[in-house]
């Protein structure tokens, strides 16, 4: 083998690691947060993101949800989009 080669495997080898260790991330963020709610539930502090994005999508601004959806939480557009949808419903 040459060393370009070795060069090309070790750089997929990287970005497989790299996109695995964002996917992880996203899944802790995601049990992190359902966490974060069920405790500020429980305390009894107020839900005021989702009151704000119902009303955003009723005024018909759906993607100003989506952004702030985003802001609020760190999430992608895809996992954001799918939020607000299951809210819209």
């Amino acid at each position: 083998m040459d060393y370009l080669t070795i060069f090309y495997i070790v750089v997929a080898g990287l970005l497989l690691w790299i996109v695995s260790s964002i996917s992880q991330m996203r899944s802790d963020i995601t049990r992190i947060n359902i966490n974060l709610n069920k405790i500020a539930e429980q305390v009894g502090v107020p839900d005021t993101i989702t009151d704000e994005l119902k009303s955003l999508i009723l005024e018909g601004k759906k993607v100003e949800a989506i952004k702030k959806y985003r802001i609020a939480t760190g999430f992608g557009l895809k996992e954001a989009k799918e939020y607000i949808d299951s809210l819209s419903k």
